[in-house]
């Protein structure tokens, strides 16, 4: 099978590597606006060949598009228009915007909006590494608009990726990603701007944090040009799980301003019931 990846950073290179380790893809062809990122991904490997959006949708079987989400959702119609047989599917962190851009586009059943959940602060095709989606979840949404077989070789190919597919609506799933993925990339950029704004001896922050603050702030190195655009799209639901982490953030504050470490422990003991959730 012949694939187009478009947008050849973290994820897109990592889904080229697994499709050639697996035999699924045959040959893939890149796209990509950014010059250094052609150079890099040929370079590493990735893709056999980088050509223009045209090109790659006109000799390709499958395409991938695994650009920001604002760039997405202004491709996938340009796309939907060339396409006869070929499917397409996303990889991005919103669905409903995407799946209403196309919602009445007469190719929509070629489409199939996905979310592979895995991702890392890095950005670039050098960031792409092996094994990346091995045992991780994917969520295909909206299955009912996609035509039965573009939903069965995708299934198919996140199945030969060992992953776990879930099923949601596109709505639905934008509402859990916020409480479960955004809402941790904000709390890193803001801890990160914190700690930037009151040490101001680098020096400190480098030799003093410990794995717990490392751990914590990682994700703040994370692209600006990938997270605007989710946070953008996701505004509503990012703004209700922002309300209720601040509402949380306010508990712990008044325990320590009234010296009230009963109520604090209380608090602590009842986040420790996030080990039952995640189970390690």
């Amino acid at each position: 099978m012949k694939v187009t990846i478009i947008g050849l950073g973290l994820i897109g290179g990592s889904m080229a590597i697994a499709l050639k380790e697996l035999g699924i893809a045959t040959y893939i062809y890149g796209v990509d606006h950014n010059p250094v990122h052609v150079s890099e991904a040929i370079e590493l490997g990735l893709v056999d060949e980088c050509v223009d959006l045209d090109h790659a949708i006109a000799a390709t079987d499958l395409i991938i598009i695994a650009t920001p989400i604002n760039a997405a959702e202004t491709i996938l119609p340009l796309i939907l228009n060339q396409i006869n047989k070929q499917i397409v599917f996303d990889v991005g962190s919103t669905k409903k915007v995407i799946c209403e851009k196309v919602a009445t586009h007469p190719n929509r059943g070629r489409f199939v909006a996905t979310h592979p959940m895995w991702g890392t602060e890095n950005s670039g095709p050098s960031a792409a590494v092996k094994g990346a989606f091995l045992q991780k979840a994917t969520v295909i949404c909206n299955k009912h608009e996609s035509d039965k077989n573009a939903i069965e070789l995708v299934e198919h190919i996140y199945g030969k990726l060992n992953m776990h597919l879930l099923y949601m609506d596109a709505a639905d799933h934008d509402m859990h990603v916020a409480y479960i993925s955004h809402i941790s990339h904000i709390t890193s950029f803001a801890l990160a701007n914190t700690v930037l704004e009151k040490e101001k001896e680098e020096d400190a922050i480098f030799e003093l944090a410990s794995g717990g603050f490392e751990s914590t702030v990682r994700l703040a190195k994370s692209n600006p040009a990938m997270w605007v655009p989710i946070f953008m799209q996701n505004r509503e639901n990012v703004l209700d799980v922002l309300n209720e982490h601040i509402s949380q953030l306010r508990k712990f504050k008044t325990c320590l301003e009234k010296e009230n470490y009963q109520y604090l422990q209380e608090l602590i003991e009842n986040a420790n019931g996030i080990r039952r959730v995640l189970k390690n």
